[in-house]
């Protein structure tokens, strides 16, 4: 199956799914089943099924899932048994965060290049990685074949990085600057908005819902109403 085939949000929960199992691994359990596994990420136990078909046939009925290589099928799935080489454009406080951030190549990712704009920053190092120039985005993301970017650039500026950004290339970005970019169909774009976030949480904080306490709960509601488009 096609990639645009298969729901968005089927894609988006298969990261809580992989990172759930690693934490059983660590836990030391070695078998589940998709209610348990259910339970712990707030879906029902026939979303997991569902999501999962999508790929192939896991577990075994009455037997459950094998831990260990339910999260080694997600992982391959998502790309995420090769090391994925990052673009980070900004080097302002937001993008110093991102870069000195520790928990990317764990997880296969790896700031391979940063550009910065003011010339106070360029020529630093984090981690081995020098900071450049902006202006020398295209050319070096297209050396060195990097297919992902990260904007931490102000919102006027961020169209026109996600422009040069994908002239080089790259064919996804996460987006923090608040901004709705225009791409292109072939690039992929997740957007990291915290103050609409934060706006979109005060709107209940006055109209007299109540969370239940429960964060599994809240999690499977936002996910089912995404799912279903409410």
């Amino acid at each position: 199956m096609r990639p645009r085939e298969i729901p968005d949000i089927v894609i988006r929960r298969l990261p809580i799914y992989e990172r759930t199992l690693k934490q059983m691994l660590d836990a030391g359990i070695t078998s589940v089943s998709s209610e348990e596994l259910g339970e712990r990420i707030g879906v029902t136990a026939a979303q997991i099924r569902r999501d999962l078909s999508y790929f192939g046939k896991f577990g075994k009925q009455g037997k459950g899932y094998d831990v260990a290589r339910l999260a080694e099928a997600i992982a391959h799935i998502l790309h995420l048994d090769r090391q994925w080489d990052v673009a980070l454009a900004g080097f302002g406080h937001l993008g110093q965060a991102i870069a000195h951030y520790r928990g990317f190549e764990p997880n296969s990712f790896r700031i391979a290049a940063i550009f910065a704009r003011n010339p106070e920053h360029i020529g630093q190092q984090v981690n081995g990685t020098v900071v450049l120039s902006e202006t020398e985005l295209t050319r070096v993301i297209q050396e060195m074949g990097i297919k992902i970017g990260i904007v931490a650039v102000p919102a006027a500026a961020a169209q026109n990085v996600a422009d040069r950004m994908i002239a080089g290339g790259v064919r996804a970005i996460l987006n923090y600057a608040p901004v709705i970019l225009k791409v292109p169909p072939s690039v992929w774009v997740r957007e990291i908005d915290p103050i609409s976030a934060l706006q979109s949480l005060t709107y209940y904080l006055d109209n007299g819902d109540q969370p239940d306490g429960h964060a599994a709960a809240s999690l499977n509601h936002r996910l089912a109403t995404e799912a279903t488009g409410d």
